[in-house]
């Protein structure tokens, strides 16, 4: 082989590494980052992941929210009306966090069923819901899934 066509070869298999490296890498960072949506009926049913970080989301139980009156901790649980999840956060709530309210609480599901949330979002105007949480609320309702879309009832 040629001198030329031999150096030719060599870069071109480094950029080829190179390009598989950093797809690689990113392919990676992505997976970690990626925070799947459940609902209540599903975490139940025990398809949430364990000590996976995701996104539980529902409307809060009424009567469900205790505070602990030394901390800032606050126990609630998300209904979608068919069944419900015990979510314990640490932290200051949302302003517009009340019962009867929709939520998505973001965190990890422990070993005994409860979700350890680290973060908390609730509602921003009177007519918005989160999409997921609306869907699911609407799948349970009618027994039947919902096309994507559907559900949203107001955009950012």
């Amino acid at each position: 082989m040629h001198p030329i066509r031999k150096k030719r070869l060599t870069i071109v298999l480094f950029l080829l590494a190179g390009i598989g490296v950093a797809v690689g890498l990113t392919t990676y960072a992505l997976r970690q980052n990626i925070n799947l949506f459940y609902d209540p009926s599903q975490i139940a049913a025990g398809e949430a992941p364990h000590d996976v970080r995701i996104r539980a989301g529902g409307m809060v139980e009424k009567g469900s929210v205790v505070r602990d009156p030394d901390t800032l901790k606050v126990r609630f649980r998300v209904t979608d009306f068919q069944s419900s999840v015990p979510v314990e956060y640490t932290g200051i709530l949302p302003d517009l966090f009340a019962e009867g309210q929709g939520v998505v609480a973001m965190g990890k599901l422990d070993a005994g069923g409860n979700f350890v949330a680290d973060q908390v979002l609730a509602k921003h105007d009177e007519n918005y819901m989160p999409p997921e949480v609306a869907e699911s609320l609407k799948k349970t309702a009618d027994g039947q899934p919902v096309a994507n879309g559907a559900a949203q009832s107001a955009s950012y």
